[in-house]
């Protein structure tokens, strides 16, 4: 059974709300949910561990500046 999710909101997030939560919790799971902040209730998409780790990692090499 996957224990249920507990959401995070980075400490950068004070730019006026416009940001995601993530559930780092359930990495062992092998998942990591992501959801809209501003709407705690929505859906929420789930990415496996792996994908999200590589994503972040390539936000951190400046992979994504240029978008």
């Amino acid at each position: 059974m996957i224990a249920e999710p507990q959401w995070f909101k980075s400490s950068y997030s004070s730019n006026g709300g416009d940001c995601v939560e993530v559930a780092r919790n359930l990495v062992a799971a092998g998942l990591v949910p992501v959801r809209d902040s501003k709407d705690p209730h929505g859906p929420a998409l789930a990415f496996p561990a792996a994908a999200f780790a590589s994503f972040i990692t390539a936000v951190q090499a400046g992979e994504f500046d240029t978008v």
